[in-house]
Formats: structure tokens, sequence, C-alpha cells
């Protein structure tokens, strides 16, 4: 049961409102079984004997109140009542069949409406379908203004320096995250408060101009042991012995100015206490350079998104581990050695985002153990904290990254110790800084994991990261050599792809997990076959999803893509949950599609697998536009030539379809060339259009220049066209289909099918194609990017009757009648799921259940079970037509042989 589907049947519900059976065609719209809920009405499954009220055990206790009162006073006394909540229930529902109040018992919320306004507020109940919500985790504001901050200080230091060499690039980033402990150090009581900004303040002059001659001392100062110390100035010398790497090396300070030593100061004012070390990952993010971001693929992921990842991959378990283990000291005990054997890896770690947050959210959980055994036993009175930094591990390939991802890493730990300070009264030394060699730079697509991580050993590996995502087009070489070297062989996918070949390897029969963020490409279209088909098998396993998501990061310029979030297993019975937003339910399977459904691959097809005509693309002009007439143009060129006329015609794609507008083109067959060019106008853009494709680097368009009057196709249609848009928003319920006339070119940003039989429309208009194209197409954005070797050759559906044809035509009349009757208005009004005529609406519904019964006679309950149903025919229809051919090669073999 998805959202759509309950809204439906609470609209339904709301149309036949009928006071006496509210309660269950309440609980009956959330999918609840019609058996269990005839047994309540019954009384069978009811625990209350009072008249009026229904106590079902762990879902609901509900009860009328038809003789007047103050109904909110009524309900809270219910609330009060034990017996009320003797029996477990999800929700607590009253109403006096005009108002209705209701309580979650587990998420603590409450509704207060009008009965009938339940349609806008159906979301509340959906625990009852298996929908549950996700505590979502909010930016940190602090983390965004300091990144803004540093970003203006990074431009100001720029502007001073014009002429910066990549060598004093280098140094001015290394600069840059010296001054960010030094802030974060100055807060933290790693040196004493606020002794960094008003050394600064006090030292050097306003105008800046000393400024960076007084940091390379500093800085040189924090590289030496106390006794390696001499004549030095107090205000110097008060500065601790740092080391661990950070302050080793020489590197020359930038020249400043008035501007950038006040910024200086001004980014010293801020709290960097509240600041997550992650802002490490915006830092860089802001300096490095658009070039060497994007070829990179460097994304930085905020700390919600990350929240995303772990909670589901390990740190979920851990908890409910701790919460079944609380009063039990053993337990306790066997939870800590758990934790403190855990690794983490990120093999595409840039600054050490994820490393850093599953590096505190352990020590939290860690805190509250030590908290728990506390209460109990006094066993672990003197323990300091057993997470190591050397169990994280890290690949990066860029080294500024990588080094600041080990820096990122010692401040976690130093604000977990000053947390663990507060909360046990005692704490390890937090300099000198230590070395830790578990960050590795390389690139990750060619180094062994296992050598960098090894995951044969005792304990737990959960293997996580946001890799460079790179479509296969905006891959460079060494990226198409990178997967070309895990295939061998080429390949469209996209460049995340070595990350998933390279992790299912990894974790392929050892004691680790994974999850990685990705663009929803990957999981859509051809992608989904090329790259799944690969490892998901009888040994590994989906185990949770976030469907598609709009991504955010705390980056001053953040990306704009949407991502999905994938975790692999071996094989396991536990529970596996797919999320949808904020919503998450337990499902059996999670295929490639990343839909609830069996895993199953589907692969593109040039001819439809069902008894379907031909869908072709439309046609496509390679003219950069110059064979095409804007309505303007097209009015003013007949005025002017009205000869011209016969050798132009309408054309439209998905989008002039959709919004109903179209231009002209022209439309010349070659024996109507030579009298079409003595129109100067005509003659012109032909010459124009010969011209630049004989300059393409494309070969196959520098042949289409021999005939520069023409589109590369010059399909038209006998009688008419059944026209399908490329692209269409989807929030649309269904893809706007239609008929064009034989008049009107469809050029190669829609399908076409030519003079087909009038049944089609009712097929590819239908929920069930619908559900297919949802699942099995790519997406641009998010929007519905659909192909005829994916969607439509695939789709699989039973031989049909004549009289079938029929009904579905009947169904395709009555659909163009409703959209004949609002004329006024474009497909895109039409098809606006809030504005949606009910007419249209209706005329949809009924050709869904004619379509739906040519599968079967039992009606669909959700969308989930149709794509169950329509991948169980897929494969079967896959097998017999395999089974087809293996005959007919072993009858073609068979006569070779004779003869």
């Amino acid at each position: 049961m998805n959202i759509t589907q309950i809204e439906s049947n609470i609209q339904s519900l709301v149309q036949g409102f009928n006071p006496d059976l509210f309660i269950y065609d309440l609980i009956l719209a959330y999918g609840k079984p019609k058996a269990s809920v005839a047994r309540l009405q019954r009384g069978d499954l009811n625990l209350s004997k009072v008249a009026g009220e229904i106590n079902w055990k762990k879902n609901l206790f509900f009860k009328a109140f038809t003789e007047g009162g103050n109904l909110t006073d009524l309900f809270k006394t219910t609330l009060a009542n034990p017996a009320t909540l003797r029996h477990s229930p999800r929700f607590v529902v009253v109403t006096d069949f005009q108002t209705l109040l209701a309580f979650d018992t587990k998420t603590k919320d409450s509704l207060d409406i009008p009965i009938l306004d339940i349609i806008k507020h159906f979301h509340f109940f959906r625990a009852w379908a298996g929908m549950e919500t996700s505590n979502e985790r909010l930016e940190n504001p602090a983390d965004v203004k300091a990144a803004e901050k540093m970003g203006k200080l990074y431009a100001e230091i720029k502007r001073d320096n014009p002429t910066l060499t990549p060598e004093a690039t280098h140094d001015l980033n290394i600069f840059l995250s010296r001054l960010l402990f030094c802030f974060f150090a100055e807060d933290t009581d790693i040196f004493t408060r606020n002794q960094f900004t008003i050394a600064v303040q006090s030292y050097t002059q306003l105008d800046g101009s000393d400024l960076g001659v007084y940091l390379d001392r500093l800085f040189e100062v924090m590289s030496t042991p106390p006794q390696y110390r001499t004549d030095l100035p107090a205000y110097l010398d008060a500065f601790p012995y740092v080391n661990g790497g950070l302050f080793r090396d020489k590197h020359r300070a930038p020249v400043f100015t008035k501007q950038s030593r006040k910024t200086i100061s001004e980014c010293g004012d801020l709290d960097w206490s509240a600041i997550n070390p992650d802002i490490f990952g915006s830092m860089i993010q802001a300096v490095v350079s658009a070039e060497d971001r994007g070829s990179l693929g460097m994304h930085y992921t905020s700390v919600p998104n990350i929240m995303k990842v772990i909670e589901p991959l390990f740190l979920n378990d851990l908890f409910e581990e701790f919460e079944a283990a609380k009063g039990n000291i053993k337990k306790l005990g066997v939870l800590l050695q758990r934790i403190w054997s855990i690794k983490i890896f990120d093999p595409a770690c840039g600054s050490g985002n994820f490393l850093i947050i599953a590096y505190k959210e352990l020590r939290k959980l860690e805190m509250l153990v030590f908290k728990e055994i506390d209460v109990v036993n006094q066993t672990y009175s003197n323990q300091f904290s057993g997470i190591l930094l050397s169990h994280f591990y890290g690949i990066e390939i860029d080294d500024f990254a990588h080094e600041v991802a080990i820096l990122s890493l010692w401040l976690a730990e130093h604000q977990m110790n000053q947390a663990f300070l507060k909360a046990f009264g005692r704490v390890k030394p937090a300099l000198p800084l230590m070395q830790t060699g578990n960050i590795v730079q390389g690139n990750a697509t060619r180094l062994d994991w296992a050598s960098v991580c090894p995951n044969t050993e005792g304990g737990e590996v959960f293997v996580l990261g946001n890799p460079p995502y790179r479509g296969f087009s905006q891959q460079d070489k060494s990226q198409k050599d990178d997967l070309f070297s895990l295939l061998n062989s080429t390949t469209k996918l996209d460049y995340i792809s070595c990350w998933f070949i390279k992790g299912a390897e990894y974790i392929d029969g050892s004691n680790a997990e994974l999850a990685f963020v990705s663009t929803n490409s990957i999981c859509q279209g051809e992608q989904a076959t090329l790259l799944w088909s690969i490892f998901l098998k009888d040994n590994i396993e989906i185990n949770f999803a976030h469907q598609s998501f709009k991504w955010a990061n705390n980056a001053k310029d953040k990306a704009a893509v949407i991502c999905v979030i994938v975790g692999l297993r071996n094989t396991s019975k536990k529970t596996k949950l797919l999320f949808n937003g904020v919503h998450f339910q337990s499902v059996k399977n999670i295929n490639s599609y990343l839909s609830s459904g069996d895993t199953s691959f589907v692969y593109k097809r040039t001819n439809p697998i069902s008894n379907f005509p031909l869908m072709v693309l439309g046609n496509m002009p390679y003219d950069t536009g110059i064979l095409h007439f804007s309505i303007e143009e097209y009015e003013k060129l007949i005025i002017k030539n009205p000869e011209s006329k016969k050798y132009l015609r309408k054309i439209v794609g998905s989008q002039e379809y959709i919004n109903g507008f179209h231009r002209y083109c022209i439309w010349l067959h070659d024996d109507e060339l030579l009298e079409a060019l003595k129109i100067p106008f005509i003659k012109e853009r032909i010459e124009n259009n010969e011209k630049i494709r004989l300059t393409s680097i494309d070969i196959g368009v520098r042949k289409l220049a021999s005939k520069p009057h023409q589109f590369r196709e010059m399909r038209t249609a006998n009688s008419a066209a059944l026209i399908l848009p490329g692209t269409s928003s989807e929030r649309r319920r269904y893809i706007p289909v239609g008929y064009l006339d034989n008049n009107t070119i469809i050029n190669n940003l829609a399908f076409a099918i030519y003079d087909p039989e009038i049944y089609v429309l009712s097929i590819v208009s239908s929920c069930m194609h619908m559900t297919w194209v949802r699942a099995v197409a790519g997406r641009l954005k998010n929007d519905y990017r659909y192909s005829s070797v994916i969607c439509y050759n695939t789709f699989p559906m039973p031989p049909l009757s004549i009289s079938q044809k029929q009904e579905l035509e009947t169904h395709v009349y009555r659909i163009l009648e409703e959209r004949e009757a609002h004329s006024e208005k474009t497909l895109a009004q039409l098809y606006d799921p809030d504005k949606m005529p009910l007419g249209l609406r209706e005329a949809h519904r009924q050709n869904d259940l004619a379509v739906e019964r040519i599968y079967r006679s039992k009606p669909f309950e959700s969308d989930e079970e149709r794509l169950a149903y329509l991948f169980k025919l897929y494969e079967q229809m896959i097998a017999a037509e395999r089974e087809q051919k293996g005959e007919i090669n072993f009858e073609m073999a068979q006569k070779k042989k004779k003869f």
C-alpha cells in the first residue's frame, strides 16, 4: 500500500462517508487485511466490551461520543484512563462524527480536525500501512556560518595575492587548515580561551603587513617541542607543542591586508566549539578550483545526509542492542566489546566527513553504555574510551583532503574527549597530537581495499561514503580506464559504479557491510541492469535503501543533484528497510530499481516483448534549429512567400505537446527541393544547415550534409501518429499520450507509433504501464525519461483478444472526450495531479481497471503488487522467448548438419 493508493482510498471514504462504518473503512484504507477488519467488526478482535468502543491490540483504541459534551475534554479523559493504553494501541481516536481527535502513542503526534478533512491529513495514520517516520537531523547553523566566513577569507587572500602558483595555492590550503585548527583549539581548551585570536589582534599591525611573518613564526613554534625552544618571547612560548604533522613542514603564509586581517579576527570571534569537524570538507569545496572539484567529483556531505547512511547501516542496530542490554551488566560489556572492535572504512573519504560523524556517534553511544554500567556496577569507573582512531580507515585521491581528513579526526577525538571529561571527570591529554596511518592517499579504484582495511580479522567492518559520481559522458580518460580495469570492457556506467563493484567484492563472504550515497541514475534505466547484475546475486543483497531525494550539503554552493543511498550486505534473513523521505517500511526484498519487488534485470530491446506495434524515436533534425521556425517567423514567411506554405509543417516534441504549443519546420522530399530553393529564405536556411553539418565532429552528421534540406529521419503517418513525450514530470500519475494528424511532425524529443490501432493508447496510458515506467525508466533529475527500448519494448502484457481490444478502445475514446471537454486547458494543466478534472480522472480509473483485467480478474491492491506481477510475467516471457529461440537454433543446426 503506497501513499497514492491510501489517498485514493481516503477520498472514497469521504465521498461515501458513513458514520457506522467510518472506523472500519479508515482501517481498510491503509491496507489492513479485510478478514481481520471483518473479525474486528464482528467483535472477535475487540478487547473492549463497552458500547461505542473498539480496542484492537497494538493497533487502535476508538471511541465514538454521540451524546454531546466537550470532545477535547472527553479525549483527555480517555487518554488518562489506564484501560485505554492497556493493550498498547498505536493510535487513540475519538470522534463525534463532526470532529476527529487522534493521538499516535509512538511518535506522540496528535490530530484535531473536522472529520471530513481527513483527506488532508491521511498521512497521520500511515503506520497502519507499515510506513514509519525517521528522525531527520537538521543542519548546524554554526557550520554554515563558519564555512561562509572561511570562504570570504579565502577570496580576500586570493585578491591580495593575485599571482598564486599551484605551489602557492597548495601552501594556502595548508595555511587555512592550520588556521582552522587554531580557531578550534582556542575554543575547546586545547589552547587557552581565545589565545590565538587575541595574539593576532595584539601582536600584529592593523594594516596586516606583518601578519604573515608573525604566523610563519608562530606555526614554527607549534611544531617545536618545549625542550628545543630557546630565547622565545613569552607570548609565543605560551602556545603548546602540537606536532602530529600539522605544523611539521614549512609553508609560507600569504600576504595580508587590513581587510583580510580583520576577517581572520572575525573568524576567531565565532564559537568554534559548536562546529562539527566536517566543516573542513565544506572549506575544501570553497577553496579548490571549480576545475579540480569537477574532475575529482567532490561532493561534501552534510551531517543529516551522513546520518541517513550510518543509522540504518550500523547505528540503529547498536542502539537496539543497547536498549535490550539495559540493566544487564554482562550484555552491556558484550556491547562495549562489539563497539570497540568495529572498523569504519570510507574508500572515498575526502576530508573525512563520514569518518568524523561515525566516530562521534559511536563515542556518544559508548558514553551512554558507560553511564548505564555505572548505574549497575563500577567495573568501568576508571576506563577511558576504547574507540580508537586506528579503527577508522580511508582512501582519498587528493593529497590535501587526505591531510585534512587526518586533522579532522584528531579534532573530532578532542571534541568527544571534552564531552567524556564533562560526563565522567577523566580524559586523555589532548596534546601532542598523535600520527595515525589509516587514511591512505591514492586511487581507490586501483588499490586493494583489504590491504588498507583488513576485513579478515575479528570485528565488523562498515564501508560507507559518498564516492565521486561522474556520468559516462563526463568522465575523463583516466576514469574510463578505472572502469575498464574493473570490468575488462567499456561500459556506460557512472564512475561511482567502481565503488559498488569493488565494495561488493570486498564484503563478499566477510563480516562487512557497505552503504554509499549515489546519484539515482545507477538505479534507473539501462544502468540498473548493467551495474547490479554484476554482483546482486545469491550472495549479495540490498539491505536498505533511500529512494530518490534532493541533495543538500552545508557548502555555500550546494550540489544540485538527486541522490539515493544503497546498502549492501551478504544475504541474510534480517529486516530490509526501504526509505522514502522520512518514511520507511520493512520489505521482503529490495531490487535494483530500489522498489520492493523481486530482483529482476530488464535489458533493453529493439523489438517489443509483447505483441505491440513498433515505437520509434521521433525525427532527428541535426540542424541546430536552422530548419525550424517560430510561429511569428512562419507567419512572416507565408505573407512574403505564400508558396512556401506547402514546404513547412508543424513540429512538436515533449514540451510542445504537453504545454500546448508548436513550431514549424522545413519538410522537403527530394523531388520538391529545386522548387523550394527558389524561395530565398528557405534556400538560405538549407545552405547554412549544410555548412553546419560539414563542420561537425560527428562523421554521421557530416554525411547528412549531402541532404541539408532533410532531417535524418523523414517519418510521417498515413493517417495519425501516437505521440509519447520523452520526458514528463514525476508528479503526474500518467504521462500525457495522444494522437497527432499526419501533417504534424514528431521530433526526436518524443516517441512515435505511426498509424497504430486505437487500443495502444489505452495501454501506454494505463496505471500498469506507468508502474513499469516508474520502476525501469531513467530520470532527468527526478522526471521520467521515457525510452522505447527500456520502457515500451520490455513491457510485459498477455496476448489480447479482439473483444479486449475493442473494450480498451472505448476507454481511449472516453479519455479523449474528457480532454476535449476541457479543450481550453493544456495537457500540463489537465494532468496536474492537484487539478485533474474529475471526469478525466474517472476515465483513466476505468481504463486502468480494464487493462488490469487483462492480467488477472482479481484487482491489484497496490503498485508494489502490480510491479511484482509485472516482473514475474517479464521473467516468464523472457524464459519462453529464450526457449523458443533455442528450439529454432536447434532446428537450424539439425538442418545444417543434414545438409
